[in-house]
């Protein structure tokens, strides 16, 4: 029985390493502040502007709100690459979260006042949480790898998706609780742990960082642009993500079903927003046990496939259980589907570049989230909710075979590591 039970839970040899140890932590610390923050400023500012607007112009509000966010990441995401390469990752994480303290004192400040000032207020929010999430990201993704061995990548890949899925299960959830007593409680909240963040990767033992200078200025963000473009499984993975996301993210929308379709109010909100992260955090710990390294790329493509089927029953489902399950179907595929990228992005990118290419890969990603959550909203104006949720889900399907005839060394990729060698080669071509 002992030996059944021990099979079952992950492997910790990772965690051995004292840098990764406390990288880990910071990173679901900010990974549970952001998703409490999130839920506080999508119902915050929804509520607000539904005391004038309409449902349909409430939702379009909401859609800004990513767009805002999304501007600085188009801007500076290449710089923010650069700068991971050419500069001390772990200070420009420490000193973003700094940033971010202040934005949340901006947050803070704000939810005293009524909207004519708080949303204006929150708009400002976001474009500087854009700017920050220009280079945070591709500080954290070149960070990591090399705190660990590189035979433990994709352990701590899932560890690291393992651990973000339960900040965003738990997250939104406390923060729809501590919404009860007013948005400066989550704000407050959450400035918390970003110290304790913030401490934990200050004390981080991690590796003298050697600069890139071989290249500078703009030699080096094309650079980062060319081995994309031309490395077609990378390519082909993350574009994958843009679309699906973008038509199919459906976050920014949830305060409108919480409020104005299930009618659940915030402690539902905070459990919608948790659901994608139940079904993903349940994958995650599987693939903790039991990692699979085989047909990775049909992995990923029918996970896409499962993805806009359970959008369908989302938009479709009139009840908050059977809404609850489609997004944790949701969060599940996409998983899958994460960990395949995350997993040949990281074996196929040399050091020296991972900066760049993270960033040219985030940019990627915050299009499909910041930006898709402008899409939904615009969606939501001319089709109504439901109706941009059902687009989104037929978009994913459709995407999932078109991959197959875009990028077929995508769709035959067998191991990571055949992916990452093939996809190495083609970027060399």
């Amino acid at each position: 029985m002992v030996a059944i039970i021990m099979s079952l839970v992950p492997s910790l040899r990772v965690f051995r390493h004292q840098g990764y140890r406390h990288y880990w932590f910071a990173r679901q610390l900010i990974s549970a502040e952001r998703q409490m923050v999130a839920v506080a400023i999508g119902w915050q500012i929804y509520d607000l502007a539904r005391e004038t607007r309409s449902v349909e112009e409430s939702a379009f509000l909401l859609g800004l709100v990513g767009l805002a966010q999304f501007l600085p990441v188009l801007l500076l995401s290449l710089v923010g690459g650069q700068a991971a390469d050419r500069l001390n990752r772990k200070m420009i994480l420490v000193s973003s979260n700094l940033i971010r303290l202040l934005i949340i004192g901006i947050l803070f400040t704000a939810s005293f006042y009524p909207a004519a000032v708080a949303i204006p207020a929150i708009f400002m929010a976001a474009v500087l949480t854009g700017g920050v999430n220009a280079f945070t990201p591709a500080a954290a993704n070149s960070l990591y790898p090399t705190l660990i061995p590189r035979d433990e990548l994709p352990l701590a890949i899932v560890w690291n998706s393992l651990g973000f899925q339960t900040a965003a299960m738990f997250g939104p959830a406390i923060g729809g609780f501590l919404y009860i007593g007013g948005p400066q409680l989550v704000y407050g909240t959450g400035a918390t742990l970003i110290v304790i963040a913030v401490a934990s990767l200050m004390t981080a033992q991690t590796p003298a960082h050697v600069p890139n200078k071989q290249v500078r200025g703009l030699t080096m963000v094309f650079e980062g642009l060319r081995y994309v473009r031309d490395n077609k499984i990378v390519l082909g993975s993350i574009s994958l993500d843009l679309v699906v996301v973008f038509f199919g993210g459906v976050t920014a929308l949830l305060p409108v079903f919480a409020r104005d379709v299930l009618h659940i109010g915030t402690e539902g909100l905070g459990f919608l927003r948790a659901a994608p992260a139940i079904g993903a955090g349940l994958v995650a710990l599987t693939l903790a046990v039991k990692p699979f390294n085989r047909r990775v790329g049909f992995w990923m493509l029918s996970a896409i496939a499962v993805y806009g089927m359970a959008m369908l029953g989302f938009a479709l489902s009139p009840y908050f259980w059977l809404s609850m399950l489609m997004l944790a179907i949701t969060g599940a595929a996409d998983m899958v589907s994460m960990y395949v990228r995350s997993s040949v992005m990281q074996l196929a990118t040399p050091d020296g570049m991972r900066g760049r290419v993270s960033s040219v890969s985030f940019i990627f990603v915050s299009a499909s989230n910041e930006l898709g959550e402008f899409e939904s909203g615009v969606a939501a104006r001319f089709l109504g909710p439901v109706g941009a949720v059902l687009l989104g889900g037929v978009v994913s399907i459709f995407a999932a075979g078109a991959w197959i005839k875009l990028f077929p060394a995508l769709a035959r990729a067998d191991r990571f590591e055949d992916a990452a060698k093939l996809g190495q080669t083609s970027s060399t071509v």
